[in-house]
């Protein structure tokens, strides 16, 4: 889990660990000789006082090659240092790629709350606005906007 370049691949692999293939365990392999090669990569945290959160976030509309469900992924960093990384299937099936990217910033946002409420337990303030960075503005746009439209009303419900 302290391996972000692998995370995604470490997922699918994951589906397929009660009935395993020889494609599965083929792809397991190269993830392992991928690891052997490159020993030297590992997490690093920055010693700057400088207290600022920042997200990113993305989805793929319809990707996942078994079921077509979106994909959701986001990273968070404090300061310099990625503290939170996720790839994850959208529980339900998306209807367009803004409707995917809106679930991708949920998630995000959703994360971003848990971290905040982290670090106050931890007595750490957050002074500075976080920022969340996207790829769509569409859903942006939607998110901004108080007005519901028929278009999405039934992304609100389920959200």
């Amino acid at each position: 889990m302290t391996r972000s370049d692998i995370s995604y691949a470490v997922q699918i692999l994951g589906q397929f660990m009660h009935a395993p293939k020889q494609s599965h365990m083929d792809t397991a392999l190269k993830v392992i000789k991928y690891l052997k090669g490159c020993p030297g990569l590992w997490l690093l945290f920055s010693q700057d006082k400088n207290l600022i959160i920042m997200a990113y976030y993305d989805s793929d509309w319809g990707t996942c090659p078994m079921i077509r469900k979106s994909l959701t992924g986001f990273c968070v960093k404090l300061r310099d240092s990625l503290i939170s990384w996720k790839t994850k299937k959208q529980s339900t099936v998306s209807l367009s790629s803004v409707e995917a990217e809106y679930r991708a910033m949920t998630k995000t946002t959703c994360k971003i709350i848990w971290i905040c409420g982290l670090l106050e337990d931890l007595g750490v303030t957050i002074s500075e606005p976080i920022g969340l960075y996207y790829g769509n503005k569409a859903a942006k746009n939607i998110s901004i906007n108080p007005v519901v439209h028929e278009r999405t009303k039934h992304i609100e419900i389920d959200l």
